[in-house]
């Protein structure tokens, strides 16, 4: 990515390096990640992260629109339809890979959307942890190393991060919800979000419903829930049958945040609906006129709702198409395949892909959402999920940084 500081960093690197930063990180956290942590961080050039900022600001301004917004919430199953949904989520992820453009500059190329929280408190401590470890190493700047966007220091960011989970109420009225939280690969996130923000983390299985209300038990005393940091991802649910105290449709006295219905509004299933020169052409199987004759080399074939790569087929076949039902076939879509480059240098002098996550926040009562913070995933397998990489090394968990002074 940035060439100088890449190779500052190469050049310094030793195992020691990247087993000091993990070890610090887990004590920072306070719980080990279930999920690989890279050898490096990766180092933006001004330019590339001008574009990546503007072209993910583009795309929540189009899904902010309410026109588009009218025809992505027919995405909610009535299921799950739960009410009290605002105008637009508290919480927005794009996914933007980085990819050669026509004249050989990096550019980013929409990847997926999702209106659900992502890693928001460990990127806080990766990027802390890192920003000590390049403190004098040979050729790289003496300066705070920032992962942060839209002019926001670190104290900025966990201000914005604080308003829109917390808000005005008591940490300990708020609780991060999900399924089997301590046994989760993100647990890490929520050791993390524990420590920066008083939020526990609990299984919505050991609420108590009174009425409209919810409580936790601590310590034996009931606590009364008023914001749930909604954690939880549907697809799990369903799969594991999983039975809830509480149904998503109860008018209860709790405010989600995000409110479950963006998990489903703002996902892929918004990619056929977007026009943008960063976003590949996706169109819904069951628009699909006629089969690709380069199906397999051009296409990725994407269930609109699925996490961490499940379901997609990176090299489909008329047979996978053919497999689908036509009465599930509006939950999925085919798109474009994008080519990531291998832009990162790894240490044996491998190339390494790239993909960022742009992490947007609204806090209660504001109208537009803030680009605040990203995090960043390596890759040397087909495809960027961890399952795809357990053979290779500089591959994972990262932070994107920049310089930010002296």
């Amino acid at each position: 990515m940035h060439p100088e500081f890449r190779k500052a960093y190469n050049a310094a690197f030793t195992p020691a390096l990247w087993q000091r930063q993990t070890e610090e990180l887990v004590r920072r956290a306070g719980a080990p990640a279930g999920y690989r942590l890279a050898e490096t961080p990766v180092f933006l050039t001004g330019d590339l992260a001008e574009r990546l900022a503007s072209t993910a600001r583009a795309i929540v301004a189009q899904v902010s629109d309410p026109a588009l917004l009218s025809r992505m919430v027919t995405a909610i199953p009535p299921a799950w339809h739960a009410p009290g949904m605002g105008e637009l989520p508290e919480m927005a992820q794009v996914d933007l890979a980085v990819v050669a453009g026509p004249d050989g500059r990096l550019v980013p190329r929409l990847i997926e959307l999702q209106g659900f929280p992502s890693l928001s408190a460990f990127e806080v401590l990766q990027a802390d942890v890192w920003n000590e470890c390049l403190q004098g190493i040979p050729g790289l700047p003496a300066a705070i190393w920032s992962p942060y966007f839209s002019g926001l220091s670190r104290e900025g960011y966990l201000d914005l991060f604080r308003r829109t989970i917390v808000a005005g109420e008591d940490p300990e009225n708020v609780v991060l919800l999900d399924l089997h939280p301590k046994e989760q690969k993100t647990y890490i996130d929520f050791a993390a979000t524990e420590r920066l923000l008083g939020v526990v983390s609990a299984d919505p299985r050991d609420l108590v419903v009174e009425g409209r209300r919810l409580f936790r038990v601590a310590s034996g005393k009931r606590i009364p829930v008023t914001r749930i940091y909604n954690r939880i991802v549907f697809d799990e649910l369903i799969r594991t049958n999983a039975s809830l105290p509480f149904d998503f449709r109860d008018d209860l006295d709790v405010a989600w945040v995000p409110h479950p219905n963006w998990y489903w509004a703002w996902s892929k299933a918004c990619l056929p609906l977007l026009s943008h020169p960063d976003v590949p052409k996706a169109t819904y199987l069951s628009d699909l006129s006629e089969i690709p004759a380069d199906l397999a080399e051009r296409y990725v074939l994407k269930p609109l709702f699925s996490f961490a790569g499940g379901g997609v087929s990176v090299e489909p076949t008329r047979e996978d198409l053919s497999r689908i039902p036509a009465s599930d076939r509006h939950a999925w879509c085919l798109q474009e395949k994008i080519d990531y480059a291998p832009c990162l240098a790894a240490g044996d002098g491998g190339g390494v892909k790239v993909e960022i996550r742009m992490m947007f926040y609204r806090p209660a009562g504001e109208s537009r959402l803030v680009l605040g913070l990203n995090l960043c995933r390596l890759s040397r397998g087909k495809m960027l999920g961890v399952d795809f990489n357990k053979d290779f090394t500089w591959v994972g968990s990262s932070v994107a940084l920049r310089p930010e002074r002296a």
